[in-house]
């Protein structure tokens, strides 16, 4: 079978959908980076917090793939929309994210090492269920408009690893030193809502295929 994937059968160009993947890709290493070195800001460098945060993004994105698979496997579900949608509620979340870790952390700055390591889990657990989401959801959507489920998964895996290999330079070597952990989360949220509603719009202009 042909590799190539029809852009009217994708709903939108598909460049535009695997370059939205790969910006999704930079910003979910861009808030790990920003919220692992906020935490620890907040509750100091210990062993519990950073092993915490860590296992929270690790444990979140596959719980999150998981779910996401479940979610795609439903017939009539509006893969692109959902994609959006979730793009936007993690941008919204990074938005508050900053503001919420001080009010915690100022209820609980006293507690104990393991209940700090749990407080830091809960806190990044919801957002990367959502980030871990994203990949079955457009992997299901490829899918469905290429008919080429190796070319769909090895395509999309490729940009979103490429971009998380990206936002991680980015923010260890650039965005950080040079934006501060305030406006280094703003420019993630930025580029959720960007490819949210990059997403959304061409999902309405399709006609809500």
């Amino acid at each position: 079978m042909d590799a190539r994937v029809d852009d009217k059968g994708l709903g939108l160009p598909g460049p535009v959908l695997l370059a939205v993947f790969t910006v999704s890709g930079i910003c979910a290493l861009l808030y790990q980076l920003i919220w692992q070195r906020a935490l620890l800001l907040i509750y100091g460098s210990n062993i519990e917090s950073v092993t915490m945060v860590v296992s929270a993004f690790m444990l979140g994105l596959g719980l999150g793939s998981l779910l996401g698979g479940a979610v795609s496997k439903r017939p009539g579900i509006p893969l692109l929309f959902l994609f959006g949608c979730v793009e936007i509620l993690i941008g919204a979340y990074g938005a508050i994210s900053l503001s919420l870790f001080d009010i915690v952390g100022e209820a609980t700055g006293t507690g104990s090492p393991l209940a700090t390591g749990v407080l830091c889990f809960l806190l990044v657990l919801v957002p990367t269920l959502l980030m871990g989401s994203t990949l079955p959801l457009l992997v299901a959507h490829y899918v469905n408009a290429s008919g080429n489920v190796g070319y769909s998964v090895s395509m999309l895996y490729f940009v979103n690893t490429l971009g998380a290999g990206l936002g991680a330079f980015l923010a260890a070597f650039v965005i950080l030193g040079a934006l501060g952990l305030q406006n280094s989360v703003l420019l993630a949220v930025a580029l959720n809502l960007f490819a949210g509603a990059t997403i959304l719009f061409f999902w309405q202009k399709g006609g809500r295929a």
